[in-house]
């Protein structure tokens, strides 16, 4: 057999092994109905070049390694108590100053399934047994918590905590599949995120990987329990937050890695346009006393993530090699872990950077909390929270 007949022979059985998957190696085997979207990414020249390069996060103070696991939201209660997290095992729990408590739970269906594990990552199996709290938002005028959990939709507890009672499960007869954060308006009303109406949080990866468009973002209205869609087909949405005026709120696209605004009044209500392209792709975005947008970027773009995006049959040929979803991952985000956040103004401003790009200290960031000169950062990866001090 000459030369090129022995690679055009491997490469067929190449193309049979990635076809039939035998040994279930690949990150999308068990997924049989994957399929790898087009995303519109911004040109490359677009994208911030700004970087910290200080790496200043590496000054964070670790506090509570190993207390909790996966503490994702950040929030503070309307007397100032805190933090409050939502935590890998289902639980809410608060930090009193001396230890932390449990405050609330959001599934009825607890067992010692939900029991004390090793990291956050050991809890995926069971999430939709024991709850996963994402994001959470206190009403100021009636202290009630509100949550939303990745697998039990939006929820709300009363100011003593306890198990919380569902408030939205479904909207235009979809249910929710994958609901992340939220945010409250002064009349009370809820705008949330359901990232995906494919694919539960516990194959994230598989959603990042797919880039489908099933996303939406909602308003629910406590005074008439009606749920209204405001936008579909969104590449995982993820963080919302109102602005400080309350005429706008911005919301992550996770998969293009934008920042967009969806208007509440004046004469472009009920638009959205693009307010920045971000740096990389972003988790949750929380605004702070000034009117600011705090943003957690989960990982900086590279070149690799911007032409898989651009090629989805080429990123599905590489999906279905004899890879598992750990390598693949680690390509996706750069080869490791690093953590960045960066915050913009209410014009779509770039303002402020912070990273450690070594993911020496902080290897991670689901969301950046500012609260008197200190920023709060929780991820769903890590067990313990970052504090920095921006004096």
């Amino acid at each position: 057999m000459t030369p090129m007949g022995l690679l055009g022979v491997l490469f067929l059985l190449l193309a049979l092994y990635c076809g039939i998957d035998p040994f279930k190696h690949s990150a999308i085997s068990g997924f049989p109905d994957f399929k790898a979207y087009y995303v519109d990414m911004p040109p490359w020249s677009s994208v911030p070049k700004e970087k910290d390069t200080q790496n200043l996060l590496q000054k964070s103070q670790i506090m509570f390694l190993n207390q909790i696991q996966g503490p994702e939201s950040m929030v503070f209660d309307p007397l100032g108590r805190g933090p409050y997290t939502g935590i890998a095992d289902g639980r809410v729990v608060f930090w009193d100053g001396e230890k932390w408590k449990d405050f609330a739970y959001t599934s009825s269906n607890r067992s010692k399934l939900c029991d004390p594990k090793p990291s956050p990552l050991s809890y995926l199996p069971n999430e939709h047994i024991c709850g996963r709290p994402l994001g959470l938002r206190f009403d100021k005028k009636t202290g009630d918590l509100y949550i939303a959990d990745a697998y039990l939709g939006l929820l709300k507890v009363g100011p003593e905590g306890g198990l919380a009672t569902p408030l939205v499960t479904e909207a235009d007869g979809v249910p929710l599949r994958f609901t992340n954060d939220l945010d409250i308006d002064d009349e009370g009303n809820v705008y949330f995120t359901d990232s995906s109406n494919n694919y539960q949080r516990r194959n994230f990866m598989q959603l990042v990987f797919s880039a489908e468009d099933s996303g939406r973002v909602l308003k629910y209205d406590p005074s008439t329990k009606e749920t209204t869609v405001l936008v579909r087909n969104v590449q995982f949405p993820n963080g919302i937050s109102l602005s400080k005026d309350g005429s706008f709120f911005v919301f992550c696209e996770g998969i293009v890695g934008r920042l967009r605004k969806y208007w509440l009044k004046g004469e472009k209500a009920g638009t959205s346009e693009v307010l920045a392209i971000l740096p990389g792709f972003p988790d949750n975005v929380r605004t702070n006393k000034d009117g600011d947008f705090w943003i957690a970027i989960h990982c900086r773009r590279t070149m690799y993530t911007h032409i898989m995006s651009i090629y989805p049959k080429f990123r599905a040929f590489m999906l279905r090699l004899p890879i598992p979803t750990k390598i693949q991952y680690l390509l996706q985000i750069g080869g490791k872990l690093h953590a960045v956040v960066v915050k913009y103004s209410p014009e779509g401003k770039l303002l402020q950077i912070l990273e450690d790009s070594e993911g020496k200290v902080v290897k991670a960031v689901s969301e950046v909390e500012e609260k008197d000169g200190k920023l709060w950062m929780g991820s769903v990866l890590m067990p313990f929270v970052a504090v920095y001090n921006l004096a």
